[in-house]
């Protein structure tokens, strides 16, 4: 288990963690975990074919700091579904990002969920749990907030996500530049699975350096779960 550090968020990163210098802003007291996390995906994630056999040296960057930028948009409280986590991309940084969050990272494959299974016992992340399903076999109506990145194109995501949201709820899709053109294709279905907003937000973060791209989707009814907007106020 790899315990918290009393790290202020603008302390300098400590020698020899790997981590870049954006880390202990971003992370703060769970600098250690992040710099865990990002060695085991830099290991074992590569090693058992989670992450491709290049992307070691872009783990920081294109995946944890990308990942990191969701929890931009997201309240401090509530039940998150993380479907086809995979390596655990966005759900574990968001968990390190937001650790009143109840994070269940969903992934059907038993080679990915046995390496998410190792990764929160190892980073001792209480407030994450793993279960190995499809997203289209959970409750319905059980998350506040559905989290997606390189899953499906968006019509397809959807009809995975929106059912499990409770009334109110919000699906937050990481997207490349496809983004417009998968929200276009997916207005009817959106309309059909009682969807009441869809928006793209542009998500920036200047200690990370990096953007996002995210579609974030409310189902209607109910009290609007309270994710943030761009400049950090309720949306």
């Amino acid at each position: 288990m790899i315990p918290t550090t009393d790290v202020e968020p603008t302390a300098p990163v400590p020698r020899g963690t790997g981590a870049p210098v954006w880390a202990a802003d971003v992370f703060g007291p769970r600098l250690a975990q992040a710099t865990a996390y990002a060695e085991l995906l830099a290991g074992a994630g590569i090693e058992r074919g989670l992450l491709g056999p290049r992307e070691a040296d872009r783990v920081w960057g294109r995946h944890i700091g990308n990942s990191a930028l969701v929890a931009e948009l997201l309240p401090e409280t509530g039940r998150l579904a993380d479907i086809g986590s995979g390596a655990g991309l966005p759900g574990i940084p968001i968990a390190l990002r937001r650790p009143q969050l109840e994070v269940v990272l969903v992934e059907p494959l038993l080679r990915r969920s046995q390496f998410l299974t190792e990764v929160v016992d190892e980073l001792g992340l209480d407030n994450v749990t793993v279960v190995r399903e499809r997203a289209e076999k959970l409750p319905k109506r059980s998350f506040d907030l559905v989290t997606a990145r390189a899953v499906a194109p968006l019509p397809k995501l959807s009809q995975w996500a929106l059912p499990l949201l409770r009334a109110g709820g919000t699906l937050l899709a990481l997207k490349g530049q496809s983004a417009s053109a998968e929200l276009e294709e997916a207005r009817s279905v959106l309309g059909r699975l009682a969807a009441e907003e869809a928006t793209i937000e542009q998500v920036e973060n200047e200690s990370i350096g990096e953007s996002a791209t995210i579609v974030r989707v409310r189902k209607q009814g109910g009290a609007r779960t309270a994710t943030t907007g761009k400049d950090g106020q309720s949306a």
